[in-house]
């Protein structure tokens, strides 16, 4: 579903990914786990159309988009949800869904956003919306708050529900956990699985190693831009060199 080949990042002089590799498959979480500055954030802003690549390629599919924008990225199916969610503050819960829809054909004939219940009157995006709602009943609550007058986990729920919009076939998601509450965090994760089981890939960048892995398939450990362990996420959860680096000694 996703192919990262032998990718390579350059910021100046400095290589931030060295000839990185790995693979999503369908119906496949993958987590990637590294210390801060590993290059973890650079390698999905280079998936997602942010960064250049240097070298090498990616594939979505049987798409070649490497050096692709990352509005072209979504409507061939990858969603992405940043690191600090990105979301805009001083718009709406409603606002914020709908843009996540914009690259859906029914939205792009009209422009500009508009209310709530002339979107539910278009069939793609009303069936999207509802499909937010049943994962996230909160947001339907918020629809008219602003979005950056939610809690972190209302945000954190908006931007994936915003990513989800876009109907995507791989998910990628930066941090997901970031500033939350561990009750907030273990619904999050939980909710990948969910995704995970009505179809979507999932390539997760998470600083809970212990819980990313435990929901994961399969898992990568980065260190100074390569990929330097991969294996099973039961593999990882057992390597002596992962549990001392990254997981503690005791991983319950």
């Amino acid at each position: 579903m996703l192919r990262v080949e032998k990718v390579s990042v350059q910021y100046g002089h400095v290589t931030a990914l060295k000839e990185v590799s790995l693979s999503v498959n369908e119906h496949e979480i993958v987590t990637v786990i590294g210390s801060n500055g590993a290059g973890k954030t650079t390698l999905l802003n280079a998936i997602a159309g942010v960064l250049p690549v240097s070298k090498g390629s990616i594939w979505l599919g049987d798409t070649k988009i490497t050096g692709f924008p990352a509005h072209k990225c979504v409507k061939l199916g990858l969603g992405y949800v940043p690191e600090g969610r990105e979301l805009f503050g001083p718009l709406s819960v409603c606002d914020n869904l709908l843009l996540g829809a914009y690259s859906d054909r029914s939205m792009r004939r009209w422009g500009p956003i508009k209310d709530i219940n002339w979107s539910l009157r278009q069939e793609s995006v009303s069936k999207k919306l509802q499909y937010v709602f049943t994962l996230f009943p909160i947001l339907k609550e918020r629809l008219k708050q602003q979005a950056g007058s939610l809690s972190g986990g209302e945000q954190q729920m908006l931007a994936i529900g915003r990513a989800l919009m876009s109907s995507p076939k791989v998910l990628i998601l930066d941090e997901p956990s970031l500033g939350l509450a561990p009750t907030v965090v273990s619904g999050i994760l939980h909710l990948l699985t969910r995704l995970k089981s009505d179809g979507l890939a999932i390539l997760l960048v998470e600083q809970d190693a212990v819980a990313s892995l435990k929901i994961a398939d399969r898992g990568y450990v980065m260190e100074r831009g390569r990929i330097t362990i991969e294996g099973t996420a039961r593999e990882l959860l057992g390597d002596d060199r992962v549990r001392q680096a990254y997981l503690g000694k005791i991983v319950a």
